[in-house]
């Protein structure tokens, strides 16, 4: 459950919304993952039965991740330079900081309102009503909690876009962050009557053919480093990489998911290169390392067991930052 105080703040700047027809922006992350897309479709859907205009985005660039364009609502989504002008209000979800924003961060900053709802730790809550809590599992599990206090039941639709992101963020309920109010949430999902397999398939277990081959080129040249920090294992593989096999960029996402099964390091690590020269980095732990200090240290931020941070040094500066900071 989230914090009471912060909840009833945001059920109530949500509800004057809804109750005035006012013009809602809800915006997930920068390149969204299951959470943040999950999220904002959700709480878009439940806003628009409550009576409020809403617009659901996310930043540029606007490419939708295959695996996750079969979400509920996901054709409803209008990229970020087809905002309405001057929204009443804007929503940030699982956003850890307004970088994470983009170009819709300047968006939110110019609303009258603004509501930031977000699981992770650094966040340092950049809107108007913060709706914060690190204990959660996932964002949506925020957004199910709203959808209670706005009186919206929930149903199958809805369900399908929060077991999304609980499922993902929580690896399929593996990690450290399942909880028990996190089956407990899980199990009023599954009664609403959703494929909850189907899901698990669509969001783990499908990807193109290519996918096996860049996940050969990236494992092949996978470093252990046991004796930097608790033990480091890193790889790095580029967007045109990924084109190479036929693949989009988003593909890259799911390497740190393999890397980190190395029993050797506590801390797993894939650089993501992209076409401008820089590195998306993704930190993940195994419990001995506090990930998220690190990525923080490096100008980004996330989970004690799952951050990530954007460097603009090339790979070997990227990485010995990594190994300093660890």
């Amino acid at each position: 459950m989230a914090p009471v105080g912060a909840l009833e703040a945001a059920v109530a700047l949500l509800t004057r919304a809804a109750d005035d027809g006012a013009t809602v922006v809800l915006s997930g992350h920068v390149q969204p993952d299951a959470d943040a897309l999950g999220s904002t479709l959700a709480l878009a859907e439940g806003l628009r039965r409550r009576g409020a205009r809403v617009t659901a985005t996310f930043p540029a660039p606007f490419v939708l991740p295959a695996s996750l364009g079969w979400l509920p609502g996901a054709d409803a989504l209008v990229s970020s330079d087809r905002l309405p002008a001057d929204p009443d209000l804007v929503v940030s979800l699982d956003a850890a900081d307004l970088r994470r924003l983009g170009d819709v961060g300047p968006v939110l900053l110019a609303a009258p309102a603004s509501l930031v709802v977000d699981h992770h730790a650094s966040n340092p809550g950049f809107g108007h009503v913060t709706l914060i809590d690190p204990d959660a599992a996932a964002t949506v599990a925020l957004v199910a909690d709203l959808l209670d206090g706005l009186g919206v039941p929930l149903d199958a639709t809805l369900a399908t876009c929060l077991y999304a992101g609980l499922a993902a963020d929580t690896g399929s309920f593996r990690f450290g962050n399942t909880a028990p109010g996190t089956h407990h949430l899980a199990a009023r999902l599954l009664d609403t009557g959703i494929d909850h397999a189907r899901i698990s398939q669509r969001l783990f277990d499908t990807a193109p053919f290519g996918w096996l081959g860049l996940l050969s080129t990236a494992t092949g040249r996978a470093v252990l480093e046991p004796d930097t920090g608790a033990g480091l294992v890193w790889t790095w593989a580029t967007v045109a990489e990924a084109g190479e096999h036929g693949l989009a960029a988003d593909q890259l996402e799911a390497l740190v998911d393999v890397v980190r099964s190395a029993q050797e390091a506590d801390v797993a690590c894939v650089l993501k290169g992209a076409a401008d020269g820089s590195w998306s980095v993704s930190l993940r732990s195994r419990g001995g390392t506090d990930v998220s200090a690190v990525a923080q240290s490096l100008g980004g931020g996330g989970h004690r067991m799952a951050a990530g941070f954007t460097s603009h040094r090339d790979l070997e500066e990227t990485v010995a930052a990594i190994r300093a900071a660890l």
